[in-house]
């Protein structure tokens, strides 16, 4: 019978699914699995469904001589934990879960947005410390979102799908960059570098796949370009960002403000970040809704399931 290891505890229906399968062993830890783990669940299972933080690098893989391993089931549309290349010079399959990510990642975005723009943290904070004092005509004044410009980085589904709320919900306009040329279904302006949007926009959202090819994308040049009194907003992936360089963007009042779900070294967040007022900080939601795991989940059997009966992968990375 196949082996399947599910590296975290998962929604039920999903656990129910892969378990229609073959014999299905959940790890019960939520933490990254360990290298002595990673090792251990190449040579003892044919299929493995991972996600975020376990780490499938080349030197793990090429630690194993001969995986029993043959697919790895991504649970998450990124996959910057897992060496592809080296997954298939060892013949594993890789594959991962775009589209039942797209929306909730989005209205996360649209929340920092918000949160960001209108300090809707620091007055949280400001009640539950008991330090709100009433309502007055000046009180935390934030910046208008609706009617400004958002620029976006990276315009892909995600991307599409805050550019959508932006425009529709918000009235803004928007500006974006992306690799290649993009064709989308609403007035948005395509233009030639990252830069170019930094100075245009007055919320800058970065939307690209975490690897090699975007590590740092954003740093202090980008920051730089910003208006002072911009915002930035993460939902990407955190090395897609200079952290450093963005702490040093906010502290010298370089750009107002940052909205936050993702960390560069995640789950360590900095404490110039904590300290600060003018960001809000999230502990990597963009998911985290029952309906969406469960899809997310779903998706990944599904993919398991195509493995298993020699049909070509739905979605092979």
């Amino acid at each position: 019978m196949t082996r399947i290891l599910i590296s975290r505890p998962l929604p039920d229906p999903v656990i129910d699914a892969a378990r229609a399968l073959g014999d299905v062993a959940v790890r019960p830890q939520t933490l990254p699995m360990t290298g002595d783990e990673l090792r251990a669940a190449l040579i003892g299972y044919d299929v493995i469904l991972p996600t975020l933080g376990d780490m499938f690098s080349a030197d793990i893989l090429g630690s194993v001589d001969q995986p029993r391993t043959r697919l790895l089931a991504n649970f998450g549309v990124g996959y910057n934990h897992i060496d592809a290349a080296a997954c298939a010079a060892k013949g594993i399959a890789v594959t991962n879960t775009p589209g039942a990510v797209t929306d909730a990642t989005a209205d996360i975005a649209m929340t920092l947005i918000l949160m960001s723009c209108r300090r809707v943290g620091e007055g949280e904070r400001t009640l539950r410390a008991g330090k709100w004092e009433g309502w007055h005509p000046t009180q935390m004044l934030g910046q208008h979102v609706s009617g400004k410009t958002v620029g976006i980085i990276g315009m892909g589904r995600i991307g599409q799908a805050i550019a959508r709320r932006c425009h529709f919900g918000f009235g803004m306009d928007v500006v974006f960059f992306n690799r290649s040329a993009k064709s989308v279904d609403l007035p948005a302006t395509q233009l030639d570098s990252i830069n170019d949007v930094a100075a245009q926009a007055d919320v800058v959202v970065v939307a690209v796949p975490g690897g090699t090819q975007t590590h740092h994308l954003i740093g202090a040049d980008v920051f730089a370009a910003m208006q002072p009194s911009a915002h930035f907003v993460n939902i990407s992936r955190g090395d897609v960002v200079d952290e450093s360089a963005l702490i040093t963007a906010l502290q010298s009042g370089q750009i107002r403000g940052a909205g936050l779900d993702v960390y560069e070294f995640e789950p360590k967040v900095p404490d110039a970040l904590i300290q600060m007022q003018n960001v809000t900080l999230l502990p990597h939601l963009g998911t985290a809704a029952l309906e969406v795991r469960t899809a997310m989940g779903l998706m990944a059997v599904d993919n398991i399931r195509a493995y298993l009966a020699g049909e070509a992968l739905p979605n092979a990375v």
